[in-house]
């Protein structure tokens, strides 16, 4: 079997780590969970900006995961503009054994999300940032939208991911 990507996008609140967490949880052993934070602020203490040096290590992990693991998780906000090139750069290199979810959450539900996060931020600054219908434009960006729970999401998932003939355990 072909190693499977699984990448995780959204503002931030909108429950895409807690996401990756339980999948990586679940998948289990041979599955890498790649963090944008970790990445940018923990291992690089770098800036998100355009060009960043994150988002190289970003792809250089992902292509390692490709490679050694049989499933890798790609989370975090990725915004288009900042990220959007070498997303799309992923996905074609690796598709079809790539799933692309898109977490549009209204902000208001991403603020009430946001409050039970170890790192808060005040409502002006999740205001500054939130994007709106951000996607990357590649085929069969899954949208997550407020009306799904964070069962309903994972079995969205693992329902994808059984259509690509992979196994996976069911919630």
């Amino acid at each position: 079997m072909a190693a499977q990507l699984i990448i995780l996008r959204g503002n931030s609140g909108s429950g895409k780590t807690s996401t990756a967490k339980l999948l990586q949880e679940n998948l289990g052993e041979g599955t890498i969970l790649i963090s944008q934070d970790v990445v940018r602020r923990q291992m690089l203490r770098t800036k998100d900006t355009v060009g960043s040096l994150s988002t190289s290590l970003l792809e250089n992990l992902v292509d390692f995961g490709m490679q050694n693991c049989k499933y890798i998780i790609l989370e975090g906000i990725l915004t288009n503009n900042k990220h959007g090139d070498m997303l799309r750069r992923i996905y074609t290199r690796y598709h079809p054994d790539v799933l692309v979810y898109y977490f549009e959450i209204s902000f208001e539900e991403t603020l009430r999300r946001h409050q039970f996060k170890d790192v808060s931020f005040g409502e002006n600054e999740m205001r500054k940032w939130y994007l709106d219908s951000d996607v990357i434009g590649v085929d069969q960006e899954h949208i997550i939208h407020d009306d799904l729970c964070q069962e309903d999401i994972l079995n969205k998932i693992n329902d994808d991911i059984h259509k690509k003939g992979n196994d996976f355990l069911k919630y």
